[in-house]
């Protein structure tokens, strides 16, 4: 019994640790996914803002509007590279959140397949054990009635 008691204290404190690390995960996902999808839809929207320049420049524009265009084209491709920023960051904690992860789960299965081998050796034992008392007991049983037969 006192080898059980640290091993199952082991196991749950893995396995709370890698439930842990699992809502992390999601998480790290769920930030990961964001930071894509906004970058995504500026993206698209600073291509659909430039198709409408295009547009508006063969129906004939003015140079501020021009400008005007230009200047906000400028200012959405700087929310596009913080944006960028953000996802590389969000890439790398989920990379990190991954590895956390599959460290957390390495160590639960180890301390599982310590668990089962432990489990095993006890049921061998187990078994020797009765196996050994049957023995005996046939033993007596056979010298009980070889001491009555050859009375």
């Amino acid at each position: 019994m006192p080898n059980k008691l640290p091993l199952a204290t082991l196991i749950e404190l893995a396995q709370n640790k890698t439930d842990e690390a699992t809502r992390r995960l999601g998480q790290l996902q769920n930030a990961h996914t964001s930071a894509a999808g906004k970058l995504e839809m500026l993206l698209q929207y600073r291509q659909e803002y430039l198709d409408q320049l295009q547009h508006q420049m063969q129906a004939g524009l003015s140079s501020s509007h021009v400008r005007n265009f230009q200047d906000f084209i400028g200012t959405l491709d700087g929310a596009i590279e913080q944006q960028r920023a953000l996802t590389v960051q969000a890439d790398t904690r989920l990379a990190h959140g991954r590895g956390d992860w599959q460290n957390n789960k390495r160590r639960l299965n180890s301390f599982d397949t310590l668990s089962n081998r432990v489990r095993q050796q006890e049921m061998l034992t187990l078994g020797k054990k009765e196996q050994r008392d049957s023995d005996e007991r046939t033993s007596r049983q056979f010298y009980l009635r070889a001491g009555t037969v050859a009375d």
